[in-house]
């Protein structure tokens, strides 16, 4: 996956709870079959790490070529390689992110946790 590629959708797990509430209070809000999908944001690897430089720590980000990585001696490599080919081609939701991102930010317009909100609450330098 490429470093700059906004494929990772982000948020706080613990206002998942808040969302589902909502969901359930507010049925007619919801159709059946219909998905939710919890993300203050969409961003990349290197938003994540330039975050959490900003904030103190000190990272760095190296894309591995595919090639490289389905060779890593562990079980799945070729998998988790795959999966982030996906992320990048059509984001960690699915094709059809946007429309349950706003589904779930019209049921919680107060909106959700950012990830540098998150980062430094939870992961202090």
């Amino acid at each position: 996956m490429s470093p700059e590629s906004k494929g990772l959708h982000v948020g706080d797990p613990t206002e998942l709870g808040r969302l589902v509430a909502r969901a359930l209070e507010q049925p007619d809000t919801m159709s059946q079959g219909q998905h939710l999908a919890q993300a203050s944001e969409t961003t990349s690897w290197q938003g994540i790490v330039d975050t959490l430089n900003a904030q103190g720590h000190n990272f760095a980000l190296k894309q591995v070529p595919n090639e490289a990585y389905d060779a890593f001696p562990f079980p799945g490599a070729q998998e988790l390689r795959e999966m982030m080919n996906y992320f990048e081609e059509y984001t960690y939701f699915g094709p059809d992110a946007d429309s349950k991102i706003a589904l779930a930010r019209k049921l919680c317009p107060e909106g959700f946790t950012t990830f540098a909100e998150w980062a430094s609450r939870n992961m202090k330098p």
